[in-house]
């Protein structure tokens, strides 16, 4: 879940699309910092998945 904080950067958690496809056991997830006036959409980011051992799209999660 995303934490409450003051203003308008709040935290944010990544997980790999690509990894749930798969099926495999895990998940790789990265928690961030937003800006929710600038990106009030999801963000996406190209991270490294260390199960998959590649770069793989990681979208924001509720």
């Amino acid at each position: 879940m995303a934490k409450k904080s003051k203003g308008n950067r709040i935290q944010v958690i990544l997980e790999c699309t690509e990894h749930k496809a798969t099926g495999l056991a895990g998940t790789s997830r990265y928690v961030t910092q937003k800006n929710r006036k600038n990106t009030p959409d999801r963000m996406e980011l190209r991270k490294f998945n260390p199960i998959l051992k590649k770069y793989t799209v990681h979208k924001e999660i509720k």
